[in-house]
């Protein structure tokens, strides 16, 4: 009897745990922080995917998409990082190259790309620099000689750092006009002729504006990442413009956003279940076929990463050697 005791009472412990877990988020509202204003790829990432994963969360929540922009979603990853409550009903999306921004001294960067909890990625990345087509800029080599003036939508981003970078590293003449709230805004002041161009992912001009490349409507510059993309056959790979083993090393420290994609992260310290459901949502969710359809239909390839994969390619980043880490954040402040 006393062991039919025991065997009922673990039981009873297995099956209220159960519940509990089912019931984790039950009647709650979750928060989807989006790193940039309404409009640009970040914000349609985090919005499909706030969509969805709420189907694969216990107890059926609903989760709001809340754009917070600024700095280039520095804003927004300090907010997650010392502000947002540490049991899962906070997430967010920040830019792909906003782990670089405490470790090159970037301003506003404050929050500790270490501790972060990295949820998982939808996708990889490939930069370009592209031109519209009346820009007197339309390859590389007029990039050395004519001054192109380019968006940037903050110094978490890549329209902040790479230009700057390259500026400094090789001489080239980009034009830095900040403020915008998303490429979006980028891309119709393009058309405006009030910028002539942008450094952002492919991804992200295919899909906001799906005929440019096909038409020729911009010129691809140049492309940068971890490796070339093959469906961008014939245009230069920023790494071959290295001319020396320093160079190449601070190309591929910047460049490392390419391979973190679009991260959606949640504040650090979190129990280890809470960690674990809201990874578990996430890859459920990148086999889901109502959110794989929708993907499709934007034209946005889904590539996903662990948060696991995530949080080791942040350590790989924090691990590369002060010096080519210091070739990087002089470039930074010395392109402007």
């Amino acid at each position: 009897m006393k062991k039919l005791g025991l065997a009922v009472a673990a039981a009873a412990m297995l099956l209220s745990g159960a519940a509990s877990a089912e019931d984790t988020f039950a009647g709650k509202q979750l928060r989807m922080l989006i790193g940039f204003g309404p409009g640009g790829g970040y914000d349609l990432w985090g919005r499909t995917l706030a969509r969805h994963i709420v189907n694969h969360l216990p107890g059926n929540p609903t989760m709001v998409p809340e754009n917070m922009p600024g700095a280039g979603s520095f804003v927004a990853a300090a907010n997650i990082y010392s502000l947002a409550p540490k049991d899962g009903t906070v997430m967010g999306i920040i830019a792909r190259d906003a782990p670089l921004g405490p470790i090159t001294g970037a301003d506003g960067a404050r929050f500790d790309p270490l501790k972060l909890t990295w949820i998982g990625s939808p996708t990889e990345e490939t930069s370009v620099c592209i031109s519209y087509k009346t820009s007197a800029v339309k390859t590389w080599d007029d990039l050395q000689q004519k001054t192109l003036i380019i968006g940037d939508t903050g110094p978490g981003t890549g329209t902040y750092t790479y230009p700057r970078v390259l500026n400094a590293m090789f001489g080239t003449k980009f034009k830095i006009v900040g403020g915008f709230p998303s490429s979006s805004d980028v891309f119709l002041a393009m058309e405006r002729g009030e910028v002539e161009g942008i450094c952002e992912s492919v991804d992200s001009v295919s899909g906001k504006r799906p005929n440019w490349i096909k038409d020729k409507t911009v010129n691809l510059l140049f492309q940068g990442g971890a490796e070339p993309n093959p469906d961008l056959k014939g245009v230069p790979f920023v790494m071959d413009f290295a001319k020396t083993d320093e160079q190449k090393q601070a190309l591929t420290f910047m460049y490392a956003g390419q391979g973190i994609g679009r991260p959606f992260i949640a504040p650090p310290d979190m129990p280890a279940e809470r960690v674990k459901l809201l990874r578990d949502a996430f890859d459920a969710t990148m086999k889901d076929e109502g959110f794989l359809a929708e993907m499709k239909k934007l034209d946005l390839e889904v590539r996903p990463q662990s948060g696991a994969r995530i949080e080791q390619l942040v350590k790989e980043v924090y691990s590369y050697p002060p010096d080519v880490v210091k070739i990087a954040s002089d470039a930074i402040r010395a392109g402007r």
